[in-house]
């Protein structure tokens, strides 16, 4: 199955901003990582970037896991990329 990475950017003063959404955020990526098509998740140190590693059927797939996450809904992210992966190791 295809692998996918996501880049993404976080909003300014993300870490007060993300602080009502964060539990509907967690849980959603644990119900993700749990069915198996989200591998690793997790921002820059900074918090100025998400990087994440999907497994999916389409790139269509990511898109929608990644639009309907709370985070995307409520601006906490404020844009991404996905691109189809090739895993050489």
């Amino acid at each position: 199955m295809p692998k996918y990475v996501l880049w993404g950017t976080y909003c300014e003063d993300v870490l007060e901003k993300r602080t009502a959404h964060r539990q509907a955020h967690l849980d959603g990526l644990a119900k993700q990582k749990e069915s198996g098509v989200l591998i690793t998740i997790g921002p820059t140190k900074d918090v100025t970037k998400v990087f994440g590693i999907y497994e999916a059927e389409d790139e269509a797939t990511v898109r929608q896991l990644i639009e309907n996450d709370p985070y995307w809904k409520n601006g906490i992210w404020t844009e991404y990329s996905v691109k189809e992966w090739i895993q050489a190791f």
